[in-house]
């Protein structure tokens, strides 16, 4: 086993940011100018089974938008935090808030503002689209952009690892 998947056992927590992470990098505008986010459904379902098995998990966002907050509030993502641009203090407050130390949070981000709180973190990982710079700091790269399942990738790797993953429709059920 590599020494990336041997890591993954020691995952308590999960953070993500959300554009070019949980929504592609790039989106269309609406009419007042805004970039109109998107949202994987596997993404959304691993979100859910590692609630369901006891993983906190936080998004960390500079956004501001209502419709994107009430999709992780309906995933069950009880931390989110919002028009955040010190992405180590939320950090910070949810580590106190769950009991989890840092070294054992997996964060997901993609660009500059993720830079410092991925230096935070004991498993810092990224999308394939990610920044060079965010690239040279995370321990995995996934095979996955931004918005296209990346999140699903490291959520279940790292269940897999921690043989959590649910594979049979009664355990998925739980995660409704």
């Amino acid at each position: 086993m590599s020494f990336f998947k041997e890591e993954l056992k020691n995952v308590k927590a999960f953070v993500f940011d959300v554009d070019g992470v949980l929504s592609k990098d790039t989106s269309p505008l609406n009419e007042k100018g805004d970039p109109v986010r998107t949202a994987n459904v596997k993404d959304g379902l691993a979100i859910r089974i590692a609630i369901s098995q006891g993983f906190p998990v936080a998004v960390i966002t500079g956004g501001f938008v209502e419709r994107v907050r009430l999709r992780h509030e309906h995933l069950g993502v009880e931390y989110y935090y919002e028009n955040s641009w010190d992405k180590v203090e939320c950090l910070e407050d949810f580590c106190r808030k769950t009991g989890t130390d840092a070294k054992n949070v997996l964060f997901m981000g993609d660009d500059l503002v993720d830079y410092h709180v991925m230096q935070k973190v004991g498993i810092p990982v990224c999308p394939q689209d990610a920044v060079s710079d965010i690239k040279s700091i995370s321990k995995y790269i996934s095979h996955k952009d931004g918005g296209e399942g990346c999140v699903r990738d490291v959520i279940e790797q790292t269940l897999r690892a921690q043989e959590k993953w649910l594979t049979d429709s009664t355990s998925i059920k739980n995660a409704f």
